[in-house]
């Protein structure tokens, strides 16, 4: 795989100043100092916030703690959407650090997931990589790795450990020369309407005509809305004319929002 280890690591390393307080309605014995963390984009908010946990569980009765979970300014937060997706989903636009409220009752059935153990996410995250393998290589990569290849993909994703988790996914990245690319580029474009969360096609990486296709190309196809009239997006200069293949290389797993369109991730 002909890759460029500073952006894998810059993607990777990508992080969010956040402020964490504690909702003024839980009952607590004493005030609750807030808790500041850099958030990695590319984890889950359960993998990352035991400290946060730890730090506000000091002030309350254990009687009056239920399930954790968040939420910025009045919207809860999905946990299996990366953390990266959900900044450029809710606060993109607003001042650092990110602020995030801490909910210990009342939790938002109707708008959330249930998350009692880290291996809710283990679940999801290896479904997002299969389900990105099955469109890149029809899933002959992931079920030729054994158990202990989809542990060690997991830990380093789930431990912040950069080289044991591209020791593993470096797998998942490569095809045939002969190809030239994946069968397919997994991908997904959230967006804030309800009745539709996601677009997810299929979405080959070259053309008909044999040319690589670009993120302007996929926007173009799949969102037109995210362009200007005269065929540009607004902020972003030289990333949606980049050719797919490169980009789904380096930002696998990434959650680097194209703009105009609420969030984005490469899967897989």
């Amino acid at each position: 795989m002909a890759d460029d280890k500073d952006v894998l690591r810059d993607v990777w390393f990508g992080r969010i100043p956040t402020c964490f307080t504690l909702n003024p309605d839980e009952v607590t014995e004493r005030e609750a100092e807030p808790y500041y963390l850099l958030l990695p984009r590319v984890s889950y908010l359960p993998l990352v916030t035991d400290k946060v946990k730890k730090h506000f569980l000091k002030v309350m009765r254990t009687e009056d703690v239920e399930e954790m979970w968040f939420e910025h300014e009045g919207t809860p937060l999905k946990w299996h959407y990366p953390i990266g997706v959900l900044f450029d989903f809710h606060a993109s636009n607003t001042v650092l650090p990110w602020s995030i409220t801490v909910h210990f009752k009342n939790f938002p059935d109707v708008d959330l997931l249930h998350c009692p153990t880290n291996s809710m996410v283990e679940a999801h995250f290896m479904s997002s990589i299969k389900e990105a393998d099955a469109l890149k290589h029809k899933s002959q990569v992931v079920n030729d790795m054994q158990k202990k290849d989809h542990k060690q993909l997991w830990m380093g994703l789930q431990n912040d450990k950069f080289d044991q988790f591209w020791a593993m996914n470096r797998k998942l990245m490569e095809y045939p020369t002969e190809e030239g690319g994946f069968r397919y580029i997994p991908f997904r474009i959230y967006q804030t309407t309800n009745d539709r969360p996601f677009i997810q096609r299929l979405f080959r990486p070259v053309s008909t005509e044999g040319n690589p296709h670009t993120l302007f190309d996929l926007l173009k196809e799949m969102c037109p809305d995210a362009l200007t009239k005269d065929g540009c997006l607004q902020h972003l200069l030289c990333l949606p004319w980049t050719s797919f293949m490169s980009l789904t290389l380096n930002l696998c797993f990434s959650s680097s929002p194209p703009p105009k369109v609420e969030s984005a991730s490469l899967l897989g």
